[in-house]
């Protein structure tokens, strides 16, 4: 328990439940990083890589997230170590869900993340016995279908949109490169598309595809869904060579895989001006240091990526009624939400002359002091 101890600081964690069943072999952790604000809320996912660590930061990044965005949840995440991919996911989810029905739904809702589908918020549904247990349901259970609709990738392209225009190079005819072709990536490049981008590489598990003059997105949306990673093997200039996707070519580069993929080399090689972080925590503290000395502005993720959470806020609050969530409510608050953000989070960073991580960091902590203060649950004030 000593890696857990560690964890802790003046934020959180509140509460790490670690959790196994030896019948499957399920083993899982989950973090309810701050409460202050809200019921514990964030992703559930699902890796052969998970640590206790990684999910800890990914609830931290939560409790950021929910902050800037001004929505009254507080930071959780929750993560099963094993292949999303193997034949017992289910066996394993419900496992999962049995483990944590004390903490399910009064302490922490589960969400959609790395590995989880909304296939599989079903089954964690069905085994809890509660509609009220998951959000990103599929609409078949009444949910508002994330993956589906891609809320994700959209507020990343209504950000990136509203970042260039700030900076006075429209996003029209600029080119983008976007790490990661899964539900963010994909939706985000539909997004950028009908926003007048032109998205010029893409690159998923199995490698990379690039065109100077223009991928064509709708076939690869199409090819996604029916080839999954390998669909970039189907275009001409097909390289296995993931990585490199990073180093090509671009105005905008929008790294939308997982964590810590953006460090010191890239960031120094980038031909990039802008940044927007789809992924959770996808360039390094180094990374983001260089970058902002190179004037390259880094939209910072828990800003680029909190479409999926005002989702899950529409979702969450819906759980147990009904009436489904109607999809265009959810767009237009995403745009405006995320819009006014990027224009505070930017103009602040220039005036304070830091990072847009630091500003927007600023001000989701000062949201979250305020309610710990409120809540007198701050060291002195007993």
């Amino acid at each position: 328990m000593s890696d857990a101890l560690s964890l802790i600081d003046e934020w959180g964690p509140e509460r790490v439940v670690v959790v196994s069943d030896r019948r499957t072999g399920m083993r899982g952790v989950l973090v309810i990083d701050n409460t202050a604000r809200g019921t514990g809320k964030g992703g559930t996912r699902m890796s052969p890589t998970l640590t206790v660590s990684e999910v800890a930061r990914l609830a931290r990044t939560m409790t950021w997230k929910w902050a800037a965005v001004d929505l009254f949840h507080g930071g959780a995440k929750a993560g099963i170590l094993g292949d999303p991919r193997g034949r017992d996911k289910e066996a394993v989810l419900r496992a999962f869900a049995r483990a944590l029905a004390r903490e399910v739904p009064a302490d922490y809702v589960f969400g959609l993340d790395l590995g989880l589908s909304e296939d599989d918020a079903a089954v964690l549904v069905d085994e809890l016995g509660s509609r009220g247990v998951a959000t990103g349901l599929p609409r078949s259970l009444g949910g508002l279908p994330y993956d589906e609709l891609g809320v994700t990738g959209y507020g990343v392209a209504e950000v990136t949109d509203e970042a260039c225009a700030i900076s006075g190079t429209p996003l029209d005819g600029a080119r983008v490169a976007i790490q990661g072709f899964g539900a963010v990536g994909r939706a985000a490049a539909r997004r950028f598309t009908e926003l007048g981008a032109v998205v010029v590489a893409v690159s998923t598990a199995s490698g990379w595809a690039h065109d100077p003059d223009g991928l064509d997105v709708p076939d690869l949306v199409a090819g996604a869904q029916a080839h999954g990673d390998d669909v970039v093997r189907l275009h001409r200039s097909f390289s296995a060579q993931a990585h490199e996707l990073l180093l090509v070519d671009t105005d905008v580069l929008v790294p939308a895989a997982r964590e810590d993929t953006v460090g010191v080399e890239i960031a120094r090689a980038t031909a990039a001006r802008l940044v927007v972080e789809g992924a959770n925590l996808p360039t390094s503290p180094a990374a983001r240091e260089v970058l902002h000395a190179r004037g390259v502005v880094v939209v910072p993720d828990f800003i680029a990526n909190a479409g999926g959470i005002v989702a899950a806020a529409h979702s969450t609050d819906a759980r147990l009624s009904p009436f489904v969530v109607e999809p265009e409510r959810v767009f237009t608050m995403i745009s405006r939400r995320l819009r006014d953000n990027t224009r505070r989070t930017l103009s602040d960073a220039q005036h304070r002359d830091v990072t847009p991580r630091q500003a927007a960091l600023d001000l989701a902590q000062s949201r979250v002091l305020a309610a710990m203060t409120a809540r007198r649950s701050l060291a002195g004030q007993g």
